[in-house]
């Protein structure tokens, strides 16, 4: 039987600490999520994009969100999501994904690997971002990704990618690199197929 999961952004994020001191923490953190995670859905691809997406939604956003000084800058969500615990978010937005996912059911994931276009940084010769992802493909929606080590490949990542997701009754694809007997196990082992 399946778990019984609460779809609620507050209730995903609300135990995700502040970084910030006290006498900073405004906008409030769940608002800069809220607003980052909408912007981002709907094709926001820089901090400038999140603020612009917030400001044309302010009406919209003001009915479930505080916003005690309106929508924060784009210079201030940069510095909230800098500041983050990166898996501790990640661990909020995975268990809310699950929740989604358990809400409207998915049939279909996809696992691929791509290079972040330009994230190579010649100056401090940081190689450029590989990140294994799963991609609900009948609902359009990312359910998680895992950062390939730089001296490695895929096969090492699917896995850990693998444990991070409920692939219970989905049928999982992944390219000839990926096909391994290990993965193959882990996802049956999970319910998937």
């Amino acid at each position: 039987m399946a778990a019984n999961y609460s779809v609620s952004v507050v209730e995903h994020f609300a135990g995700l600490p502040d970084p910030r001191m006290e006498r900073t923490r405004l906008p409030e953190l769940l608002d800069v999520l809220v607003i980052a995670t909408c912007a981002v859905l709907c094709s926001a691809a820089s901090w400038e994009d999140v603020a612009e997406f917030g400001r044309s939604k302010f009406d919209w956003l003001k009915r479930f969100l505080k916003l005690p000084n309106g929508i924060p800058a784009h210079d201030t969500v940069n510095r909230v999501f800098g500041r983050l615990d990166a898996q501790a978010l990640q661990e909020c937005f995975l268990s809310w994904m699950r929740a989604v996912r358990e809400e409207i059911g998915v049939q279909h994931i996809a696992i691929d690997g791509k290079t972040r276009r330009r994230s190579f940084d010649r100056a401090s010769a940081k190689s450029a971002l590989h990140l294994v992802s799963a991609w609900a493909t009948a609902n359009h929606l990312m359910l998680g990704q895992v950062a390939v080590d730089a001296k490695s490949n895929e096969i090492t990542a699917i896995p850990k990618l693998l444990h991070l997701l409920d692939v219970s009754g989905a049928i999982v694809t992944i390219d000839a690199m990926g096909c391994q007997k290990e993965s193959a196990a882990q996802i049956r082992e999970g319910g998937g197929d």
